[in-house]
């Protein structure tokens, strides 16, 4: 028998595979198996989590910094065959930033904000430098910069009551933090510009029909029954016009319908895991180098448009802290059920085209419910 050789670490911290990696961070092992569900000895997934589900598990600084360490440690791990991305409960995967914390630490920081947008662009490339394939388990809403992690993994499976889509113009900002390099390559620029400027948010059916994930599975149980989500047509529609679509918003009597259905039902991800599990499996039986050098030619499209534009970005994300992210995320966190969570976009428009300066008092003026 051969000695095992002593192993250097390639880690940037020690121990960096411990269950919390920071507040917010869930990393673990989870066995291996192969497609029968035998335990594949010695091997394992790594799942990372965002666990903040009180606030739809959106990134605070602290959890943007352990996902970088929880994606370069699964990275490493010799023993790790593939790494599930994925939040906890069942109402998001991720809704991107922590608007608390950009309302009331970031905005009118600009010079904070752009070193936050390092922190951030480096756990958008580590997701895209894994060397190892990387699942999204979207287990609810995937949206914002929820949205743009998503994208960078290389495989998406999710429930069908989860939500897919971009906030940025609707909230003060503008979806560069990877919507705009990878809705392109993945649905083509026509239904990208839709998506990244009009900020409609649209279901996983229709996610799944425009290529944009894997596969979905129901997650609504119904009487001890799986049933598919019964807000959205589910099958291909034809509309007026003769135009084809998948996973619209049902409308009048089918919505009421849909909603008590939703209200008599309970939500079970165990479909997801076992589709995330298959899929797990599937990659076990890969060699190894092989699937990462493909898994690195796969993704240039993505690194290409990335790399290109992520500086510029940053910068740009920075500055606009003074202006109209100020007011955005101002307005998302201190809005309410009664006036809304968005500015007076009428009103905001009507004064900078009176040549009105940024000022707080502009600002003010603009956030919901304030007098006119």
């Amino acid at each position: 028998m051969h000695a095992t050789p002593a192993l250097e670490s390639h880690d940037i911290v020690p121990d960096a595979m411990r269950v919390e990696v920071s507040p917010g961070i869930v990393l673990e092992k989870r066995p291996a198996r192969t497609p029968d569900g035998k335990p594949a000895a010695g091997l394992f997934n790594a799942w990372i989590t965002l666990d903040n589900a009180k606030q739809y598990n959106s990134y605070t600084t602290a959890m943007v910094k352990g996902a970088i360490l929880a994606f370069r440690a699964a990275s490493n791990a010799r023993d790790v065959n593939a790494v599930v991305f994925t939040g906890s409960g069942t109402q998001a995967f991720c809704t991107g930033g922590n608007t608390k914390e950009y309302a009331e630490y970031y905005a009118g920081n600009p010079q904070e904000y752009r070193q936050y947008m390092r922190l951030f662009n480096d756990m958008v490339s580590s997701i895209l430098a894994c060397d190892k394939p990387v699942i999204c388990r979207v287990n609810g809403m995937r949206i914002g910069g929820g949205q743009e992690i998503g994208m960078a993994c290389d495989f998406t499976i999710a429930q069908d009551l989860a939500r897919f889509g971009q906030a940025g113009p609707k909230h003060g900002s503008a979806p560069i933090g990877g919507a705009t390099d990878f809705l392109p390559v993945l649905i083509g620029a026509e239904r990208a510009m839709a998506a990244c400027v009009l900020c409609e948010p649209f279901s996983a059916h229709e996610a799944y029909w425009m290529g944009m994930i894997n596969d979905i599975v129901p997650a609504l149980k119904v009487d001890g029954k799986f049933i598919p989500n019964p807000l959205v047509e589910t099958g291909r529609v034809v509309d007026e016009w003769g135009r084809q679509a998948v996973g619209k918003p049902k409308t009048g009597a089918q919505l009421a319908e849909g909603k008590a259905l939703m209200a008599k039902g309970t939500v079970d991800l165990s479909l997801l895991d076992q589709k995330v599990e298959e899929m797990c499996a599937k990659l076990l039986l890969t060699f190894p180098d092989c699937t990462t050098k493909t898994l690195e030619e796969l993704r240039k499209p993505k690194l290409e448009a990335w790399n290109r534009n992520k500086e510029d970005a940053r910068a740009w994300l920075a500055l606009n802290m003074m202006t109209e992210a100020r007011a955005g995320f101002r307005a998302f966190n201190e809005g309410s059920k009664e006036h809304g969570r968005e500015i007076d976009f009428v009103a905001l428009r009507q004064a900078l085209a009176g040549g009105a300066p940024w000022t707080d008092e502009l600002t003010s003026s603009i956030m919901p419910g304030a007098k006119k």
